[in-house]
């Protein structure tokens, strides 16, 4: 409490001086700069003197899915009708902590619209703008799953009491926060530039390199790459921070206006026609995640592509359109809240959630109308709201089975952590078309390992499932969250041997590569051979491997370039994967 008390203090001491204009909004403030806001950025104060550490211990940052005990927003009354439908789906799935300095109005306004408070907190703090995903505070967890803490970044814009936000949270929660706001750890970075899967990998934009680079307009210290992912690791556990060139027609290059991250491995990404607007660079950006890096499962990412709206006149962002898009949503516990622009482009959008998230609440909120027009100040759901995860953590990691072979055995393994350690977790499964779960336990592996193995019948269909863990403090969860209203499905198939191989081999990652390729060989237990040919057939390299459970990766020799054949062979028959060597 001590370190937020003395940085209150410094922001009561700072603000004093600052034009205290901007903290009563009567005209929004866009979600990039305005025009007298950039000539404030070479003015402003971004740094501080207040030296704040690291965290003291290995910490994870949580992905978006996980449960959450806090929706947090900032009240805006020109938006009042947007803001009112998100804490109306919030306060069902969780407490609402609203930022606003007319407790009494906003109450009033809520309760005559049918919005109950019994979940909803005041925060009476002076703020700046509604844009509050880009300077609320990040949530982390110490060990995984111990200490909830939040992490602030300078935020990238002159808006002081924006950038207190994550402070007045923390001293409001009783919660650590941990700042990079001094010395070589002054990290400008922003919110909707973010995204983590929850397993120590995130995506961002490359403006997180530009904001910190040489000349930076923020005043901090000049930062190379490597010295910005030393930051986001000892801050927030990310080990792996990938980044995308920015996009020619998104003003602000914030990811969450055209991607998001639906699970660990599946991106939902939003899609163009041909050749207009951003769509040639978010599609040579998603190629470059899939050709440099996989999943945290070790395989390749799952994309899924969701149409991008034009206007009603058929603008699109390079002719004069808004930057309409439904990958800007947020995922609420059990419910998902997607932007929405008008009822004969919105039905396909809002399907495609409910297909990819099977029991999710997906509720469309429109961003577009004459009214309260959020989509032209270039932002959206995701963008003017922001969680804060549970103080209690039961946490589970599942790669979903997506194929298994018709009367053989369906091997469910998990990862389930809880600081009390788990006691007990299940399996329900059942066939497609049945209405009743079965019960299978599942067996402690080692370390937060758990397993189970259904043997089907010849005859199985589809296998419908989910899993649910208990913690020796006795909390339960299941994932996925809405079980069991939603759930995985593996397609049962009558394979042979060298179809269930060839599942279960995966593409080659990265591809293509300088000097080392790697693939998942995800069930294959048997001894194979790997061998690499070149483009005229001929053998290049031969290994035998005792198992092939698990990562293989290979390591290329210097002279080798061109197309690659990487050929295995074993009990299965024969499976081939083209590498391409630079």
């Amino acid at each position: 409490m001590t370190l937020i008390k003395q940085r209150l203090i410094l922001i009561v001491l700072f603000l004093t001086f600052f034009n205290l204009t901007f903290a009563q909004e009567e005209t929004p403030l866009p979600k990039g700069l305005t025009e007298s806001e950039k000539s404030l950025v070479s003015q402003f104060q971004f740094r501080s003197a207040l030296v704040t550490e690291a965290p003291s211990v290995p910490v994870r940052a949580a992905a978006e899915w996980e449960e959450v005990e806090y929706l947090v927003v900032r009240w805006t009354p020109s938006y009042q009708n947007i803001l009112r439908q998100i804490v109306q789906v919030g306060v069902n799935e969780c407490k609402v902590i609203i930022a606003t300095q007319d407790q009494s109005g906003v109450a009033s306004y809520l309760l005559s619209n049918g919005v109950s408070l019994t979940n909803v907190s005041f925060l009476n703090v002076p703020s700046n703008t509604i844009w509050i995903r880009d300077y609320a505070g990040n949530t982390v967890y110490s060990n995984d799953v111990g200490e909830r803490a939040l992490v602030d970044w300078i935020y990238n814009r002159p808006r002081p009491f924006d950038d207190a936000m994550p402070v007045s949270h923390a001293s409001m929660l009783s919660l650590p926060i941990y700042e990079t706001i001094s010395g070589t750890n002054d990290l400008v970075n922003t919110g909707g530039n973010y995204m983590s899967d929850g397993l120590g990998n995130a995506f961002a934009s490359e403006l997180i390199l530009e904001e910190n680079e040489v000349g930076n307009p923020y005043g901090v210290t000049s930062k190379t790459e490597a010295q910005i992912d030393n930051i986001m690791f000892n801050y927030m556990g990310i080990t792996n921070y990938v980044k995308m060139p920015t996009l020619p027609y998104d003003g602000i290059h914030h990811i969450d206006m055209h991607m998001k991250l639906l699970d660990e491995e599946t991106l939902l990404v939003s899609k163009y026609p041909n050749g207009v607007a951003d769509g040639p660079q978010i599609e040579a950006n998603i190629q470059y995640v899939l050709n440099n890096f996989q999943s945290p499962f070790g395989t390749p990412y799952k994309v899924e592509w969701i149409d991008a709206p034009p206007s009603t006149s058929g603008l699109y962002p390079d002719n004069g359109g808004y930057y309409r898009t439904y990958s800007n949503s947020i995922i609420i516990n059990k419910s998902i809240l997607v932007p929405t622009y008008r009822p004969e482009v919105d039905g396909a959008a809002l399907a495609k959630y409910q297909e990819l998230m099977p029991g999710y609440n997906v509720v469309g909120i429109d961003v577009d109308n004459f009214g309260e027009n959020l989509i032209s100040s270039s932002g959206a759901i995701h963008c003017i709201t922001h969680t804060i995860g549970v103080a209690d953590p039961l946490w589970i990691v599942h790669q979903p089975v997506e194929f298994v072979n018709t009367g053989t055995t369906l091997t469910i393994d998990a990862m389930i952590k809880h600081v009390s350690g788990i006691t007990a977790a299940k399996v329900f499964w059942r066939e497609e078309g049945t209405t009743t779960f079965n019960e299978a336990a599942m067996s402690y592996v080692s370390g937060d390992d758990w397993t189970v193995d259904l043997p089907l019948a010849a005859s199985a269909t589809n296998i419908d499932y989910y899993i649910e863990a208990e913690a020796n403090s006795g909390k339960q969860l299941t994932r996925p969250l809405v079980a069991p209203s939603g759930f995985w499905t593996t397609t049962a198939q009558t394979l042979s041997v060298e179809e269930w191989a060839d599942n279960n081999i995966s593409a080659p990652y990265p591809n293509p590569t300088r000097d080392k390729v790697s693939f998942n060989l995800k069930h294959i237990q048997d001894p194979l051979t790997v061998s690499i040919y070149n483009n005229l057939g001929q053998k290049l390299f031969s290994e035998s491997v005792n198992s092939g459970q698990g990562v293989l990766e290979l390591t290329l020799n210097k002279h080798w370039n061109g197309v690659l054949y990487v050929v295995f062979d074993g009990s299965f028959g024969s499976v081939n994967r083209k590498i391409i060597k630079i």
